[in-house]
C-alpha cells in the first residue's frame, strides 16, 4: 500500500473508532452516574470531531500541486493539528466545569465495577489505536496522524485518572477524590494541547529540519557533489511530509549547462533516496560568486 494510502486510510479508520470509544464510555456513565467518567465520555466527543478533522486534512494535504497551490497542500495537516490541540484545550475546560459541581456536591455511584470494567476496555482500545496512529504519523511525516495519536493517548491518560480517582472513592467512601483526581487531569490535559499546538505553529512557520537530519542533507550533498567547487546558502523548511531543500552550487565557469545539470541530477536523486517526500532546489553559479577560501572542502549554512 502506498503511504498516502496507508496515512489517509488510518485516518478514515480512526472515525468509526472514536465513535465506538465514546459509546463505551458514556454507557460506563450510564451505568455509574459519576460525573468524572461523564467528563471522560465528553473529551471523546472531542475525538471524533478531530478524527474528522483529520481525515479531511490528510485527504487535502495528499492531494497534487495544482495552479493555485503550486507548492502543494501539504500545510492542510498543520491546521488539522491546531485544531486538535485547540479542542483538546476546551475537552480540559469543560472537565473543569464538571469537576467544580460535582465538588460542591459529592454523591456515591451505581453499579461502579461494570462501569469502571467498560471504561477500561475503552481506554485499552484507544492505546492501541494511539499506538499505531503515532508509529505511523512519525514514519510517514503526518502531522495530523501523529497529532491524533497524541490526542487520543490524552484521553487514555484522563480514564487512567478517573478510574484511580473512582477506586480510591468506592474503597474509602471519599468521593470528594474523584472529582479532585479528574482536576489533575484536566490540567495535564492542558498541557499537552499546547503541545500540539506549538508543534503545529512551528510547522505553519516554516520550521527547519532537526539539526541531526541537517547534518545528513550536508553529507548526502557533499557525497555526491564531485564535480562542483562548492555549496552554500543551504536552507530547508518542514511542511508536513515534505522536506524543502534549497541550495546555491558553485561550479568552474567554463563548464557546460549539461555538465553542472548531471551534478545537479545526482545530488537530487541521492536525497530523494534518502529522504522521503523531499523538494530539492539549486541554483547553480559560476566560481565568481563562491563564498569559501579556494580549495576548501565544506558545505556552509548561510
Amino acid at each position: 500500500m502506498a503511504a498516502s494510502s496507508k496515512v489517509t486510510a488510518l485516518a478514515m479508520w480512526t472515525i468509526p473508532i472514536a465513535v465506538l470509544v465514546f459509546a463505551l464510555k458514556l454507557g460506563a456513565w450510564w451505568l455509574t452516574g459519576s460525573v468524572a467518567l461523564y467528563s471522560d465520555a465528553l473529551e471523546s466527543i472531542v475525538n471524533v470531531i478531530a478524527a474528522g478533522a483529520a481525515f479531511w486534512a490528510i485527504r487535502v494535504s495528499h492531494k497534487p500541486a495544482d495552479r493555485d497551490h503550486q507548492h502543494g497542500h501539504h500545510k492542510a495537516e498543520y491546521f488539522s493539528a491546531v485544531l486538535e490541540g485547540v479542542l483538546i484545550v476546551v475537552a480540559a475546560l469543560l472537565i473543569l466545569n464538571e469537576v467544580w459541581n460535582v465538588w460542591r456536591q459529592p454523591h456515591p455511584l451505581e453499579e461502579p465495577g461494570i462501569g469502571l470494567g467498560v471504561n477500561i476496555a475503552a481506554s485499552v482500545v484507544n492505546v492501541i489505536w494511539a499506538s499505531i496512529l503515532v508509529s505511523v504519523g512519525r514514519k510517514e511525516r503526518s502531522p495530523a496522524l501523529v497529532a491524533d495519536g497524541k490526542h487520543i493517548m490524552t484521553d487514555v491518560i484522563t480514564s487512567v485518572g478517573v478510574v484511580i480517582g473512582l477506586l480510591g472513592a468506592i474503597a474509602t467512601g471519599w468521593y470528594w477524590l474523584d472529582p479532585a483526581l479528574a482536576a489533575i487531569v484536566a490540567v495535564n490535559i492542558l498541557y499537552q494541547g499546547w503541545q500540539v499546538i506549538s508543534s503545529s505553529l512551528g510547522g505553519l512557520m516554516d520550521r527547519a529540519v532537526e539539526p541531526d537530519e541537517a547534518m545528513q542533507i550536508r553529507d548526502i550533498i557533499s557525497a555526491n557533489s564531485k564535480g562542483a567547487l562548492e555549496v552554500h546558502d543551504l536552507k530547508t523548511r518542514i511542511a508536513g511530509r515534505a522536506t524543502f531543500i534549497e541550495f546555491h552550487l558553485v561550479v568552474e565557469a567554463r563548464m557546460s549547462v549539461g555538465e553542472s545539470h548531471v551534478i545537479c541530477d545526482r545530488i537530487e536523486e541521492a536525497l530523494k533516496a534518502e529522504i522521503p517526500s523531499v523538494r530539492v532546489t539549486i541554483h547553480v553559479e559560476p566560481e565568481d560568486e563562491a563564498k569559501l577560501p579556494k580549495g576548501t572542502v565544506a558545505v556552509p549554512f548561510a
